[in-house]
């Protein structure tokens, strides 16, 4: 009896401990890409991160990809895939700055993906790739304001797949922080729900040059 009374307890004590919603059910993905030089002026340098050193060029750099419901998002959802090795989240540090990033990226979202940590690494890759990253950013040769709408209009223009209500342009302390893209779950631009879209309405954002 007090054997099975402690099988059932340590059941009971696994399910308190799950947390987050069911991996693989979710309506769409947010892509979400973090100007470098922003994030570096503001939160990197002071971390010291190998993302903001001046050798790596980085500009817009993958944040993350995000399962999302059309309200809220599921997070921290529990999964029987395995966890990546460092040889894998090295291997997206290309173009996320740090293999940190992309595990902590595995262990918040890419749980909820439904993939293997492999599969969802490829799957953010190819997104990444799917959307063009305006040049003219790159060109810069000092810091700007600009409104944030230049930037969401950059995006547009380079990708006319894209509609105004599929992208979002986000920002923090007076700096353009990121752009997000919405794509289904075969990585095509589609409307991003209302908890996504909230452009940043400055008009004079901060935007660093790439040292």
């Amino acid at each position: 009896m007090r054997i099975i009374l402690s099988v059932v307890l340590s059941v009971f004590a696994g399910l308190a401990l799950a947390k987050g919603e069911k991996s693989g059910e979710f309506d769409y993905y947010v892509l979400a890409l973090s100007w470098s030089p922003n994030w570096c002026s503001l939160e990197g340098d002071a971390k010291g991160s190998p993302q903001c050193d001046a050798d790596k060029d980085h500009g817009w750099v993958l944040h993350g990809l995000w399962p999302q419901y059309h309200r809220g998002w599921p997070s921290f959802c529990p999964t029987v895939e395995r966890q990546p090795p460092r040889s894998l989240t090295g291997t997206m540090a290309d173009i996320m700055g740090t293999s940190g990033l992309a595990w902590y990226q595995w262990k918040k979202h890419g749980v909820c993906s439904g993939l293997s940590a492999a599969g969802y690494y490829d799957l953010s890759r190819e997104a990444y790739e799917t959307v063009v990253r305006p040049p003219v950013f790159r060109k810069l040769d000092k810091a700007i304001k600009l409104p944030a709408s230049v930037v969401e209009d950059a995006f547009l223009k380079a990708n006319p797949m894209l509609k105004r209500d599929m992208v979002t342009v986000t920002c923090k302390a007076g700096h353009i922080q990121e752009v997000r893209v919405c794509l289904s779950k075969d990585l095509s631009p589609v409307p991003c729900g209302r908890d996504v879209s909230r452009d940043c309405s400055l008009k004079d954002a901060v935007f660093e040059p790439i040292d």
